[in-house]
C-alpha cells in the first residue's frame, strides 16, 4: 500500500462513557504497522483513568482545551499546544479539567494487534492509583 487519505467524514468513531475516539490510523484502516493515531476527545469532568500500554510508547499532544495528564504517580496540567512522551509500560491517565471538550492525538507504536493496534491494561481499580485522584 502506498498510503491513504482518511478524510474527517470517513474516520471510524467510537461514543464513550467519558468522551469520543475517531481512528485517524489502525491496521485494520490503513494497514499501519508502527503507528496507530487516536483523536480523542474528552468531555468536561471526563476521562482515560489511570492505564497503560505494556508494549506500546504514546505520545498525547492536547490540541484544543485543559488537561490533568499523570505520568506515573505525578501530574501537570497541559494546555492547548503541550504533550507528554509516555513509555511503554508506563502508568497515565488524562482528566478533562475545563468547562468545553477537551482534544488530543494519541500516537501510540508499534501496533499491537490486529484490528486497532492498540493495547490497554486498565489500573485505575489497583494501588496506588485507585488513592491518587
Amino acid at each position: 500500500m502506498s498510503g491513504m487519505f482518511v478524510p474527517a467524514a470517513e474516520a471510524v468513531r467510537e461514543k464513550l462513557d467519558w468522551g469520543s475516539l475517531a481512528w485517524c490510523c489502525r491496521p485494520s484502516g490503513t494497514g499501519s504497522q508502527n503507528l496507530t493515531v487516536i483523536e480523542v476527545t474528552l468531555a468536561p469532568g471526563g476521562g482515560h483513568a489511570f492505564h497503560k500500554h505494556p508494549k506500546q510508547e504514546e505520545v498525547i499532544y492536547v490540541v484544543d482545551g485543559q488537561v490533568e495528564q499523570w505520568l506515573d504517580k505525578g501530574k501537570r496540567v497541559l494546555s492547548t499546544g503541550d504533550s507528554v512522551y509516555i513509555p511503554a509500560g508506563t502508568v497515565h491517565a488524562s482528566f478533562n479539567t475545563g468547562a468545553r471538550d477537551a482534544k488530543l492525538l494519541a500516537i501510540l507504536g508499534p501496533c499491537v494487534g490486529r484490528e486497532n493496534g492498540y493495547e490497554v491494561i486498565e489500573v485505575a481499580d489497583q494501588a496506588p492509583w485507585k488513592g491518587l485522584r
